[in-house]
């Protein structure tokens, strides 16, 4: 089976279990059950519905994470010494910053983020350097730009990232001077975002295209 066939295997695997990092929503009010009240509520639209639904399954997701850190880490290392490449997404292109802890999610645990490493940024809790755990993104000012860079901490210190043009995947060290200096932030992935309805939008097409394609293999 090709990559491909297997990233999308795996992602549609999860139904709509692919990380669209929504905000949970307030409960719904009680109606009572008779007629009237019934024809008074208007239909979900197809957006609110899918956000309540990935809101539903976002504590699982995030458990997901947490339970297989491990194996999310070992997948990562296995992209060690793939070039970069701006704008791609698969490793036998090349992987850019973001589009290498895109794959990496996608792949191992069927998890969509945004394409976007300032997107990324707002993508779960976010968590102080002495927090961090194997598994959280770690965000750099690579370009005077903030949330410019993006890489997966993988313990003791260590991260890795696909860095620069010229360069390949690798693992490097947070205390570092360059990376210390360059340190944006931290986050969790647990479910929660403060993308905006667009942002989401733009995922939620992303697992319809990936569903269509999905028929034709």
């Amino acid at each position: 089976m090709s990559l491909k066939k297997t990233m999308l295997s795996k992602l549609l695997g999860f139904g709509l279990g692919a990380f669209i990092c929504v905000s949970a929503y307030a409960a719904d009010p009680v109606v009572e059950p008779n007629a009237d009240a019934a024809a008074a509520v208007p239909k979900e639209s197809m957006f609110q519905a899918g956000r309540s639904y990935i809101a539903r399954v976002s504590d699982r997701l995030a458990d997901t994470v947490t339970g297989k850190s491990e194996e999310l880490i070992n997948r990562a290392m296995e992209v060690i010494g793939v070039r970069y490449r701006w704008d791609t997404e698969l490793p036998q292109s090349g992987l850019d910053g973001s589009s290498f802890v895109g794959y990496v999610f996608k792949d191992k645990l069927g998890f969509l983020l945004p394409r976007k490493s300032t997107q990324m940024s707002r993508v779960g809790k976010p968590i102080t350097r002495e927090e961090l755990q194997p598994g959280d993104l770690v965000f750099f000012n690579t370009m005077r730009l903030t949330f410019s860079h993006v890489g997966i901490y993988v313990g003791d210190n260590k991260f890795i990232h696909s860095p620069s043009k010229g360069t390949n995947v690798r693992v490097d060290d947070l205390g570092s001077l360059y990376w210390d200096k360059r340190f944006d932030g931290a986050r969790r992935l647990d479910g929660s975002d403060n993308l905006n309805d667009s942002e989401r939008q733009e995922l939620l097409n992303e697992v319809k295209n990936l569903k269509r394609k999905s028929r034709n293999l």
